[in-house]
């Protein structure tokens, strides 16, 4: 569940007209201070920016879905409206919580966006 601040952030982007990016941005850094707090972890930096998407999704922020998640038909996203069990949420979380730190650090951080940057440029 995002923090109430992060929330306020994003609709203040909003209703300043901001793109839907700039609204995920707050769920996004939000994620970053989670992993770096040890809340839980992550893999990779595309993994923490990921969750923090996700978060921002399901707080109502239309971001567009790109590649094969996006093409799925709807009658196979109607099954997912249930909440997962609790047995399966507690899992997930203590599968994050013994992923590293290092994927949220400067370094990391600064490469993901660079190595992104790159990719836009040729695109």
């Amino acid at each position: 569940m995002p923090e109430k601040k992060t929330i306020q952030q994003a609709r203040k982007a909003k209703r300043q007209g901001k793109k839907p990016s700039t609204q995920a941005g707050a769920f996004v850094k939000e994620e970053i201070e989670h992993v770096r707090k040890g809340k839980h972890g992550a893999r990779s930096t595309k993994q923490a920016i990921a969750i923090g998407l996700s978060k921002a999704r399901r707080a109502g922020v239309n971001i567009p879905k790109k590649g094969k998640a996006a093409k799925k038909s709807t009658a196979s996203q109607s099954s997912r409206k249930r909440k997962p069990s609790a047995k399966r949420s507690q899992a997930s979380t203590r599968a994050l919580k013994r992923e590293g730190r290092q994927a949220v650090s400067r370094k990391a951080l600064s490469r993901q966006g660079k190595q992104a940057a790159r990719r836009k440029k040729t695109a």
